[in-house]
């Protein structure tokens, strides 16, 4: 798993109509929890030292997690165990309903995932949950095991976005996988967004009115949002919050019939 594109198809869903992109963010979304502080579970007594838990720049989330896997390491914390912890990991609830329910209407689908988490811990969740075949492409930070068994950690790519951490802007993502579809002629008939975070409204941005963002309920996108209709400046798209996968999968069930 990488962050570069991979050759698609083009199949068009119907001659006059095209496809909708689905744009997922992973942790608190996919997922039910923070993967990078669920691997703290594998640290002795399941706690990080003050001096890694106090070492946190802000914008600098990678390079931290780069000592917190350095610790861990250094503890005999193997491969296996990391594995075996993450893929315990909850998805959030209804989202395996949902996935499966894209699963068998991929036709009218394309979806991504783009992720300030890393692809090994993506790719580990998502193979054991069989779902990985279903996301057209992962954005993410890389990440690989060393000659010494420690889990190493990359920047996703390079950015000049001032709003977003120096690893990561994912509006940027999100443009360049647009436009590279475009290239092979495939324009989406709606984007739709779903996530979380306070990282997620700088793609918001991006969308266009005919576009949907989803934000979590009672999470951090959902007040961002809310604060810019407040200032009169709205995010362009509609916005549908949801609390359960199966609010999406019944919202994108009424996209598809109409």
């Amino acid at each position: 798993m990488n962050s570069g594109f991979k050759h698609l198809s083009t199949r068009y869903i119907h001659p006059t109509a095209m496809k909708l992109l689905l744009v997922f963010d992973f942790d608190h979304t996919v997922v039910d929890e923070n993967t990078d502080t669920w691997i703290v579970k594998c640290a002795p007594a399941s706690k990080l030292p003050d001096e890694i838990k106090h070492s946190y720049k802000k914008g600098y989330w990678t390079e931290y997690m780069g000592r917190v896997f350095r610790y861990l390491g250094d503890n005999g914390v193997k491969e296996e165990e990391m594995k075996r912890t993450m893929t315990t990991l909850p998805f959030t609830a209804g989202m395996k309903d949902l996935l499966d329910f894209i699963g068998k209407h991929k036709d009218f689908f394309d979806c991504i995932i783009i992720s300030d988490s890393n692809a090994v811990f993506i790719d580990w969740i998502l193979k054991a949950a069989n779902v990985s075949h279903l996301f057209d492409n992962v954005f993410t930070n890389p990440a690989s095991f060393d000659g010494s068994g420690y889990l190493t950690v990359q920047n996703c790519h390079i950015h000049d976005c001032a709003k977003c951490p120096v690893n990561l802007c994912k509006r940027k993502i999100l443009e360049e996988f647009v436009e590279n579809r475009l290239t092979t002629n495939m324009k989406y008939s709606q984007i739709i967004y779903i996530g979380d975070g306070g990282n997620d409204l700088c793609p918001v941005m991006y969308l266009k009115k005919n576009d949907i963002v989803m934000p979590r309920h009672g999470y951090m996108l959902e007040n961002m949002i809310s604060q810019l209709s407040q200032k009169l400046v709205p995010v362009e798209a509609s916005v549908v919050s949801w609390s359960s996968g199966i609010e999406i999968l019944e919202y994108l069930e009424l996209l598809i019939k109409r």
